[in-house]
Parts: structure tokens; C-alpha cells; sequence
């Protein structure tokens, strides 16, 4: 899809706006005019729903809203809208009303597991921190559905500042995690102002962002944010394409933006049924985004929240998904499977049996083909006996990056090392010297 393509301006003057290419590629203009009524909804895609179909639109938006930015729903085929993966991801259904027994409003316990305004804190060194409520879309499947939107929700400077104090105060935490809503909804300003205020604590060693943008609103990566951001280092973006058709033209570009930047870049799929829950689409949308250098991090089961159930696959179809990756495409473009616990047990790795059986000297191994293999155990391994007591350990605990030393006619060529001469041993000049001395 090229960028402002004839469709694209269709949906622009649908709005009532008269835009020009300068406009459509402003991500402000595309949150000014999010798409948030179901009549406005039929009327920019130009279809018409049954009335009785579109009451109960309707009802589920007075429980679960609707915002999608005009160029996300760009992307939707107005032919064939209801089987469109777009469409089924930023459209109400009906299906969303329905809660089951086994539905929660927050099943991963983020509020519970809480200790400070903003702050879910569930694993030792690490701490998601929700800076932002507000989306500039809201998927159907997101497993925040209790927050995202709700303007009570929105955390405010004192919250922000909360949350940063409990950070100071925990010196075990190394890793910060941006989450949200979107953290890329905030301004340059106060996105840079709150990556200034994590950096200076000394024990953070790395800072994470999630985001949709690339997805949703390509434009919001715009050069001047992306030079914010390249101040931060090390900073990581991990971003959420569930589909190959979302990696647009707009996408790449905004994708190559952050890379060009230094910012490693990861994935994170959501498996859901009738969107993406196919060998095929998967692969195909993970070889896609390791060539535009972005590397497949998680696909995850859908969560057990409220109105989610039609989205809910069997974890089966999870591992029947992985044994098409591993084996059969690039190591690193096979992502972790994982459900993420109710309760807040957090991630836990599912994937296909590959240890057929295990015995004393040999482990029975199958690979992607079927072929089934032997690893034959060493036959004499002493385990390093393990009393906690580090520093008693023959093995080199040496947790310090090792000292670079310059050797040789390397020590007179590099800039870290002082050494101006070297006289081979023996020289009678330097022995001379040492005689008078």
C-alpha cells in the first residue's frame, strides 16, 4: 500500500476534510478524527450494516468503546469487511457482550500486584510501569478493556511521580517496561522528560517501550520523536502486528525509522481465532518482520478478559502453529508461545515435545522432521557442588567486564594505552642504564 493512496483519500473526504498528503501523514490529525460511532464507522468504509446487527453494535460500545484512526481502518476491505482481520481487530462485536464464567476483568492481577500508583511489579528485577491509559485505537482483544479510555483512569504528574520513587527506592529493579494505553499517545516532551527521570536512576540498566503506533498510526514515528528517543539508549521498542497485511508501506517506513536509530526492535503477536490462527499467516508474518529488522518476541495465547472468548483459541492450535516455525523458518523468527497465568502467574513457555524418552546415558530426541535422534550423556560429569558460598567457588565469578590490555605494536597504536616504545629484552643500551643507576 503506497502512502495517501486513492483510498486513503476516500476516507480523508469521507470525514469531511479536504487533506493533503502533508495531512493525512499528521498523526494529530488522525486522533482528532478517530473513528468512534458505528454510523460514522458505515459511513467512511461506505457499507451499510442490518439494523438489527448495528443495535447491538451499538450496546457493546456502551460497555467496551470504539476508537480506530483513519488509516488503520484504510486498510479494512469494504468487500469483504467481515472476514477483513482489520476489521474483526478494531470493530465491536457482539460476541464482546457475552461473559463467561471463566472471564475476568483483570486476569493477570496487574492491580493487585501493584505496590505503588502505575506499578505492576510481579517478577524480581523488573517493573511494568503504566504511564498512559489513552490509545490511538482500541483493540477488540486488548486485555486491558477495564482501563484503556477511561478518562478517570488517566495517570496523572503526581501518579507518574509515585511511580518513579517506588523505582528509586527498589534497587533490584534493572528493567523498565513503558506500557499502557500507549506510551507513544504522550508528547515528545513529557515522554522525554519521563525517560530522563528513569535514566538517571543508577541501577536501571535497560528501558522498554510497548506500542502499537507502527501498527495503527505509522506517523506517530516521526524524525523528531525518533531523535528524542535515540538520547535514552539502551532503549528497546517492542510493537504488536498480528496480521502480514498491517505491515503496510507506512509501517516499514516508521519501522526503519526506529532501527536506523539503534532501538532493537521486537514483536508481540496475540493468537486469535479467525485473525490469525493459521500456520501459514503466522510464518509468513514473522519472516516479514524479520526483514524489515524486527525480531518475533511473543505470540500469545488470549487472555481470559472480559468479552474475549471468541478471540480465545485451544493452546493446541498454539503448539500445532509452533511445530510450522521451528524448523521450518529462521531460529530467531520463531517467537516464545506463552500464556500469561490468571492470577498473575505470569509467562509461561509452551511449546512442542521434542524429548521423545530419557534414560541414564541417552536422551531419545525427535526434530521438526519426525527423524528421531540420540544425545548420548558424558559418562563421567562431577557437577560443581553448589553451598551458595560465591566466594569459595572454582569457577571464575568474574561478573566485571573483563580489561581489554593491549599487547605488542598494538599497545603503540591504540589511544588507551600510553606506551610510546618497546625495547626487546636483552638490549644493552637499557642494560647500560641500569649499570649507572
Amino acid at each position: 500500500m503506497t502512502i495517501f493512496n486513492e483510498h486513503q483519500q476516500e476516507v480523508a473526504e469521507s470525514l469531511g476534510d479536504t487533506t493533503s498528503k502533508s495531512d493525512w501523514t499528521d498523526w494529530k490529525w488522525h486522533i482528532r478524527h478517530s473513528i468512534k460511532s458505528v454510523n460514522e464507522f458505515e459511513r467512511v468504509l461506505g457499507v451499510t450494516f442490518p439494523e438489527r446487527k448495528k443495535r447491538i453494535y451499538e450496546q457493546t460500545l456502551k460497555k467496551f468503546p470504539m476508537s480506530v484512526t483513519p488509516y488503520y481502518l484504510s486498510l479494512i476491505d469494504p468487500d469483504d469487511y467481515a472476514n477483513d482481520p482489520i476489521f474483526m481487530q478494531s470493530f465491536p462485536s457482539a460476541e464482546e457482550l457475552k461473559i463467561e464464567r471463566h472471564d475476568m476483568a483483570d486476569p493477570l492481577h496487574e492491580d493487585e500486584d501493584s505496590p505503588a500508583p502505575g506499578i505492576t511489579h510481579r517478577y524480581p528485577d523488573r517493573v511494568l510501569f503504566h504511564i498512559s491509559n489513552t490509545c490511538s485505537m482500541y483493540c477488540r482483544h486488548c486485555t486491558r478493556k477495564r482501563k484503556v479510555g477511561d478518562v478517570d483512569s488517566i495517570p496523572s504528574r503526581s501518579n507518574l511521580e509515585a511511580g518513579l520513587e517506588y523505582i528509586r527506592n527498589t534497587p533490584q529493579i534493572r528493567d523498565v517496561l513503558l506500557s499502557g494505553g500507549d506510551p507513544l499517545m504522550l508528547s515528545d516532551e513529557k515522554l522525554d522528560w519521563l525517560l530522563t527521570q528513569v535514566r538517571e536512576i543508577e541501577h536501571v540498566e535497560v528501558v522498554r517501550i510497548g506500542t502499537r503506533m507502527p501498527v495503527v498510526l505509522p506517523y506517530r514515528i516521526t524524525d523528531a520523536l525518533v531523535e528524542m528517543l535515540k538520547k535514552h539508549h539502551p532503549l528497546w521498542i517492542n510493537t504488536h502486528f498480528n496480521h502480514p497485511c498491517e505491515l503496510t508501506e507506512s509501517s516499514r517506513k516508521a519501522l526503519r525509522k526506529l532501527a536506523d536509530a539503534g532501538i532493537p526492535l521486537g514483536n508481540q503477536s496475540v493468537l486469535l481465532a479467525g485473525v490469525n490462527d493459521c500456520q501459514r499467516l503466522i510464518r509468513t508474518l514473522n519472516q516479514k518482520l524479520v526483514k524489515n529488522r524486527v525480531r518475533p518476541y511473543y505470540l500469545y495465547q488470549c487472555d481470559l478478559s472480559e468479552g474475549l472468548t471468541h478471540f480465545r483459541t485451544p493452546i493446541g492450535k498454539g503448539i500445532e502453529i509452533l511445530e510450522s516455525l521451528r524448523g521450518h523458518t529462521s531460529g530467531f523468527a520463531v517467537p516464545t508461545y506463552v500464556v500469561d497465568a490468571p492470577g498473575g502467574g505470569g509467562k509461561i513457555p509452551v511449546m512442542p515435545n521434542y524429548v521423545v524418552s530419557w534414560g541414564t546415558n541417552k536422551v531419545v530426541l525427535r526434530n521438526y522432521e519426525g527423524v528421531i535422534t540420540t544425545y548420548s550423556e558424558p559418562d563421567s560429569y562431577e557437577a560443581n557442588y553448589c553451598d551458595r558460598e560465591c566466594s569459595k567457588c572454582n569457577l571464575q565469578l568474574r561478573e566485571d567486564d573483563a580489561e581489554e590490555k593491549a599487547i605488542g605494536v598494538e599497545k603503540l597504536l591504540s589511544d588507551w594505552d600510553d606506551t610510546t616504545s618497546l625495547t626487546p629484552e636483552n638490549n644493552e643500551r637499557m642494560e647500560r642504564r641500569d649499570d649507572a643507576a
